[in-house]
């Protein structure tokens, strides 16, 4: 039987500590830094093949008039990014025979990932080989999966505490940028050239982040491996619940982003049904949608650092709930372009603000030595409630009408408000999450 030892209480006192750097400070620190810059360079590599797997390849299929049934079947290839934790104790567990245990795994996924990208490039030529594309899709989504398990992993481990908030802050920058590469991009570029040479180019993306993984520096603190593949896979959670309050942050973990989650999983839709025309629901909104993301991710990350992550996650968490209503606006005025596009301007830099800090908190809670299934884990409750609120947010719509909905999905923030309260009390700067290690009796 196992029995929970003496645990840290995961709270802070509330004095402000010291003085943090200002952004500007903090950018520079983060290109100057071999940590920082290794953790915000691979997160480039992570990223890539999330716009390849969900935007291109459905839109490349599309073009070539593959059944609309079929390409819903490529969703299927999602699935190992929201099961990545089902393998994630092998990455804790087992190294590789070249470089550090985390570094190793990084490397193997680049490599394999180049070469599915030079699969798909064959696969492309006419006529398009769709089941051998659908399969290629999948190895690459399971490849990438467990890239981003050891890169989530690395940063955990090589990371200093004080790092957390710019780390979050530059890897919003590089994620984007490569979802934007080769998903939008692609897209654009394979109407002029063809999808073999698009397959190739990002392919080749992955060479020099092969570089990157060989001169990432390891971490400071080695610690050793679990002993048994069995350990790898029960201590973690036990572990995590040896912490303070376990199940209360674990709650809060699935419930933050419930919000956000219900506000756009909708938003197209409704963009439409309101009268926007196409460029309005496409290119404009996604455009101010994703520039307001990537700063409000940055900002979240960086002031989470300065003002302390407890205050960051209070007012931001206020803010994402609030700027719902923005929608409500839209609703209420109709077709006024003006409205549209500060309310997805305000919606999505408030949910950017939530992110960055709900990103530093991650970081803090997961333990070094089982830093590739918890934070696996972690982040696979995050996703719950994306999955699950887009049935729900179609009721709630169809039943109160568009403005109604909106002024709705406010409320919903409130239970994760309720629980972070038993955590990290209001006026708490920097929240301590630690436990003994569990022993056996």
């Amino acid at each position: 039987m196992l029995r929970r030892v003496s645990t840290t209480p995961a709270l802070a006192t509330a004095d402000d500590g010291p003085r943090q750097p200002g952004t500007w400070a903090s950018l520079r620190a983060a290109a100057l830094n071999p940590r920082l810059r290794s953790v915000a360079l691979l997160q480039f590599s992570s990223s890539l093949p999330l716009g390849l797997v969900w935007i291109a390849i459905p839109a490349w299929m599309a073009r070539i008039g593959v059944d609309i049934r079929v390409i819903g079947l490529f969703g299927l290839a999602q699935l190992p990014w929201t099961t990545k934790f089902l393998w994630s104790p092998l990455v804790d567990r087992f190294s590789l025979p070249f470089l550090g245990r985390k570094r190793s795994w990084i490397l193997l996924s680049q490599l394999l990932l180049i070469a599915l990208g030079f699969g798909l490039a064959q696969a492309a030529h006419a006529p398009v080989a769709v089941a051998l594309v659908g399969a290629l899709s999948l190895a690459t989504a399971f490849a990438s999966a467990t890239q981003d398990i050891a890169i989530d992993a690395y940063a955990v481990d090589v990371l200093e505490r004080s790092e957390h908030g710019t780390a979050v802050a530059a890897r919003a920058v590089f994620g984007r940028t490569a979802m934007l590469l080769s998903g939008g991009v692609a897209i654009t570029v394979a109407a002029t050239m063809s999808w073999h040479w698009v397959h190739v180019a990002l392919a080749l993306c992955y060479i020099p982040m092969l570089l990157v993984t060989w001169l990432a520096p390891e971490p400071r603190e080695r610690l050793s491996a679990p002993s048994s593949l069995r350990d790898a896979i029960w201590e973690p959670f036990v572990g995590f619940l040896a912490q303070h309050r376990a199940l209360e942050i674990l709650a809060f973990v699935v419930l933050f982003k419930l919000t956000d989650n219900l506000t756009q999983s909708l938003l197209r839709p409704f963009f439409v049904q309101i009268g926007f025309d196409d460029w309005d629901v496409g290119v404009g909104t996604m455009a101010v949608g994703t520039v307001a993301m990537v700063l409000g991710t940055m900002a979240g990350g960086l002031l989470s650092q300065r003002w302390g992550l407890g205050r960051a996650l209070w007012i931001f968490g206020i803010l994402q709930m609030l700027s719902n209503l923005g929608y409500a606006v839209v609703a209420e005025l109709g077709t006024n372009r003006v409205a549209l596009y500060g309310a997805q301007a305000l919606e999505m830099g408030c949910s950017g603000l939530g992110t960055g800090a709900f990103s530093v908190l991650l970081l803090r809670l997961t333990q070094k030595r089982f830093s590739a299934t918890q934070y696996a884990l972690l982040s696979s409750l995050m996703a719950l409630t994306r999955a699950l609120t887009g049935p729900l947010a179609g009721v709630l719509a169809a039943a109160l009408g568009w403005r109604d909905f909106f002024i709705l999905t406010v409320p919903t923030g409130l239970p994760a408000l309720l629980l972070l309260r038993r955590f990290v009390p209001w006026g708490v700067r920097d929240p301590q999450f630690s436990a003994e290690r569990p022993t056996s009796g």
